[in-house]
């Protein structure tokens, strides 16, 4: 998995958990815990990959991304790890070692890779925020559904200062958003956004006409990105986007 073996390359040192005095821009990515299921990686001051993992027929055991951001003990997550037991392991990071109170939890499309664990964050009473197409989408399929609805954004406080989500069109799904973190100018992709190399990968439910008009909104709107994650894969800059437009330009 190319997820893995990017995470192996770095080494843990001193206390990965406190605030680096390094930019984004310089930050050196930390794994900060590894498990058979579950990954966790920083990859900035305030920001943190997690990785799990979802069996699927086509293809094989693929790690999902998500991600967490940070600020004033406070964080948002990005789409559930992809089961309730690595939820739990994951929210239990954020609590035992992050010291941090889960503001919200939102789902950036409707599929299990987004939403397989919400049923932990509910348990908690963690807020969960979708898009309201996401929330009709998962209806059919999912026990749980994410509780809040909103229409094409939503600005969520964290800390001293807060984390957008928005909805730019159809694409991989019908549903999908993305979330950006202003203060780090970090992108949350998800399966909207691929990594790169990467072949187009499941479209049972996308929209392959509209996908690479909906990725350059994203990137007219967000000039300055200086990290995105995308849905499954390694992490990058604004190459992703314009990989991701071309991949879906001539379809």
């Amino acid at each position: 998995m190319k997820t893995l073996l990017f995470a192996l390359t770095f080494l843990l040192s001193g206390n990965v958990y406190s605030q680096s005095k390094l930019s984004a821009k310089e930050f050196k990515p930390l794994e900060v815990y590894h498990s058979e299921d579950l990954i966790i990686i920083q990859i900035s001051d305030n920001a943190f990959l997690h990785t799990s993992y979802l069996q699927t027929n086509d293809f094989g055991n693929v790690p999902c991304n998500g991600m967490i951001v940070r600020n004033s003990n406070e964080v948002i997550v990005f789409d559930t790890p992809t089961n309730n037991k690595s939820a739990e392991v994951l929210i239990n990071f954020i609590k035992e070692k992050l010291h941090c109170k889960i503001n919200a939890i939102v789902p950036t499309h409707f599929h299990d890779d987004c939403l397989g664990g919400l049923a932990s964050f509910h348990k908690l009473k963690i807020p969960s925020f979708g898009n309201f197409r996401t929330i009709e989408l998962a209806k059919p399929n999912s026990i749980e559904v994410p509780q809040n609805g909103f229409n094409d954004s939503l600005k969520l406080s964290l800390g001293k200062t807060y984390a957008i989500v928005k909805y730019f069109g159809q694409g991989h799904t019908k549903d999908n958003v993305v979330g950006y973190f202003p203060k780090e100018n970090i992108l949350f992709g998800g399966c909207l956004i691929k990594e790169l190399q990467a072949t187009k990968g499941y479209l049972g439910d996308a929209n392959v006409g509209e996908w690479s008009t909906t990725v350059e909104k994203v990137k007219q709107q967000y000039p300055n990105i200086k990290i995105v994650i995308p849905g499954h894969g390694e992490i990058g800059g604004k190459d992703l986007l314009d990989y991701t437009i071309k991949l879906f330009k001539y379809n």
